[in-house]
């Protein structure tokens, strides 16, 4: 599936280890980590959030299948037998070479009934299958191609039978499409390597036309479709523009329909990072990972079980279902739904360690299923021994799931800064509830948990009912558009919880029940170290907050200047992994552009550009820049690097603060390209205003 080695993670969102070609993730976070700290709430009752996410937020679980005919070869070409998904490219497969697995797809142990009840026993809500991947080959009857199933020896229409089974077990059934397609004529760019085959008379307009029609097949032939999971769309051809179109193409034919983020190519690491109005889709899609904290929006983990999205016989390395169970938790303790893969084989059975690790995630499912579906993400700080999910039931009340990853050594369960009066506690897997005791020491919450069981779940859960809605003592979060000032500035300090007042202190004292009480904007016009905690009814509630500000003198301007618009460029050929040293390179081309233009690079694939002038800086202020690329790419201000935003990774933004003085001042930014799409875009703001793009105009040589 989906993305290549070079679609890699920030590293500062990673928590369950590295993302590879294969696709294999590492361990699950350890209960002490930072995971289950506040999370964003799921379910159809969250505030702005559409209608239609209702029964998905609910669902938390499904299943995701990569099926194809990359089945067939399991693997292996040539010598090697570690491709999956992605052999046909990787390999090097010449179209015509690929199309004669079209004669042996025949998979005589399909059974839709049999993967239904796989999912459903596993405790998965719906389904999401690759209608169609990369390589163009269509699992459905499609019309407009004979690159599908009905053109094999098995002549089943694979989405029929799935669609109708799964409906038949109380299952939703989604699509998977991908956007990029290395089989149709029309579609651009071939891959770098298919030197025989002539992009002469391709048209990409009429690839988008065949697309559509392919979708509308997909979401008329088949009745309500849950979801529309697009990838594929990081290739320099598509657009956000083409996503917007594409987005409102599909709802005309399914309004209800929830669709990915991956419908368009804005918000960098699958849609975590981008503002509300700049993501496409329902919901954000990190990959073979789980976010440290809780995103602001909806989202979904999807992950392979073993190292690959598709079929490979020779890989066993599979993740353990204790493994899983915590992956599961921890991504609902966070407000987020676990896509989980499983690839089947060319006779379309899902592998046997795959069924047997489904079959012990859903024993546990069965007990705890409870905790999971139909949650919300936890209220809670991060608690040492594991992960909280939450339900707010309609007599005001509210359920507390906490998740054990480990007994406590002294048979005592502290759920710390919880303030509510507590109901009832009892194991989750007690048919009747036994009422464990809770005691109250200061701000938290102790159960006395009963006899460590013999037998150790990967998880186990206790209920635990509060009055009303969670009182969780929180610190307060100081506000500010950067840490450093000019001449002044304003931040703010605002607390989530209810019932408290916030104090602050600009000295680095401590707060007391005396100190400020902010209220509004604070001004700050000489360089401080705020303070800040709550309070309720004099006592303190939270711990202490710091923030530093930073009174500066702006980077001074360079004078007796004489400069024009436009930028030097200077291009060099190679295949890099990192931004190259461009002095190195005898033979680089330069010339002049104007702004950031990579359409000056003569090669589409395999380059790397450096661009060198002044940025025309039109007042004194602070100005946070923002770099953003696909991949790698470094800015420097003066003499040394301002952003660092190097490496393999699709399209995502770093930035930096920097007070500046008006005028002209030396930058530069360098990039690289490896393969597929390639970006490169440059924004700036200052304090209070807006981000935008850097103007041409102010880029001088």
């Amino acid at each position: 599936m989906l993305t290549l080695l070079r679609r890699v993670v920030p590293l500062a969102l990673v928590s369950v280890g590295l993302v590879s070609m294969s696709g294999c993730a590492g361990t699950s976070p350890s209960a002490g980590s930072s995971g289950g700290a506040t999370g964003s709430a799921g379910g159809a009752a969250v505030p702005g959030e559409p209608e239609r996410l209702g029964w998905w937020s609910d669902a938390r679980f499904g299943m995701f299948i990569h099926w194809g005919l990359y089945a067939i070869p399991a693997g292996v070409h040539g010598d090697k037998n570690t491709y999956g998904e992605w052999i046909r490219s990787e390999a090097r497969i010449p179209v015509d070479e690929y199309d004669r697995y079209r004669t042996q797809f025949n998979p005589v142990k399909f059974d839709a009934d049999a993967w239904c009840r796989t999912a459903k026993a596993a405790g998965m809500k719906y389904i999401v299958i690759t209608s169609k991947h990369h390589d163009g080959f269509a699992l459905f009857d499609s019309a407009v191609t004979d690159h599908d199933v009905m053109d094999t020896p098995f002549k089943r229409d694979i989405l029929k039978e799935l669609a109708d089974a799964s409906r038949r077990h109380g299952i939703k059934i989604c699509w998977y499409y991908s956007i990029m397609d290395w089989h149709h004529p029309d579609y651009l760019p071939r891959r770098d390597w298919e030197k025989d085959r002539s992009t002469a008379g391709a048209d990409y307009d009429r690839y988008v036309g065949f697309m559509k029609s392919q979708l509308k097949e997909l979401l008329t032939n088949y009745g309500p479709i849950g979801v529309l999971w697009f990838d594929g769309q990081w290739e320099g051809t598509w657009t956000n523009e083409r996503g917007y179109d594409l987005q409102k193409y599909v709802r005309e034919l399914q309004p209800d329909i929830i669709i990915n983020s991956r419908v368009g190519r804005s918000g960098g690491a699958y849609g975590l990072e981008a503002d509300r109005a700049e993501r496409l889709g329902d919901y954000g899609t990190p990959e073979q990972f789980i976010p440290e904290t809780a995103p602001t929006f909806p989202w979904e983990t999807c992950m392979t079980m073993n190292g690959h999205w598709g079929y490979n016989a020779a890989d066993k390395n599979f993740k353990s279902a204790d493994d899983l169970v915590r992956k599961l938790v921890d991504i609902a303790s966070k407000g987020g739904n676990f896509l989980l893969n499983v690839g089947p084989t060319a006779e379309g059975a899902i592998p046997a360690e795959s069924v047997e690790r489904l079959r012990a995630v859903g024993r546990w499912t069965f007990v705890n299923g409870a905790s999971i579906h139909g949650t919300v993400g936890s209220p809670l700080s991060a608690q040492s021994w594991g992960r909280c999910t939450a339900k707010y039931t309609e007599d005001g009340n509210t359920t507390l799931f906490l998740h054990m990853f480990d007994w406590p050594a002294d048979g005592k369960l502290r759920v710390t800064n919880l303030l509510n009066k507590p109901l009832l506690a009892t194991p989750l897997a007690d048919k009747k509830p036994s009422g464990l005791a809770v005691d109250r020491d200061g701000d938290s919450l102790v159960i006395a948990l009963p006899a460590k069981p013999a037998q150790m779940e990967p998880v186990t859960v206790v209920k635990l009912v509060v009055e009303g809605k969670p009182d969780v003592v929180t610190p307060p979060v100081v506000e500010a558009d950067a840490g450093i000032f000019i001449d002044s500035m304003k931040a703010r300090v605002t607390s989530g919880q209810k019932n408290v007042e916030v104090r602050y202190t600009l000295d680095g004292s401590e707060p007391t029940a005396s100190s400020a009480r902010a209220t509004g904007a604070i001004a700050i016009d000489r360089s401080a170290t705020l303070r800040a905690r709550t309070f309720r009814d004099g006592k303190a509630m939270s711990s202490v907050v710091e923030r530093k500000f930073e009174k500066v003198t702006p980077r001074e301007a360079v004078k007796g200047v004489a400069a024009k618009e436009g930028l030097e460029f200077e291009f060099v050929k190679g295949d890099f992994d990192r931004v190259p040293k461009f002095e190195s390179f005898a033979d680089r081309a330069r010339g002049e552009c104007r702004g950031l233009d990579l359409s000056k690079a003569t090669e589409p694939n395999h380059f790397a550009m450096r661009f060198t002038g002044y940025l025309d800086v039109p007042r004194d202020g602070v100005y946070t820049l923002t770099l953003g690329s696909d991949d790698g790419s470094v800015m420097t201000l003066g003499n040394g690097v301002l952003i660092d935003h190097d490496g393999l990774h699709s399209y995502e933004e770093k930035s930096a603060t920097v007070a500046l003085a008006k005028g002209l001042h030396p930058f530069g930014v360098s990039f690289f390209e490896k393969s597929g799409g390639y970006d490169l875009k440059l924004f700036w703001s200052t304090p209070g205003g807006k981000k935008e793009a850097v103007p041409a105009g102010a880029m001088k040589r």
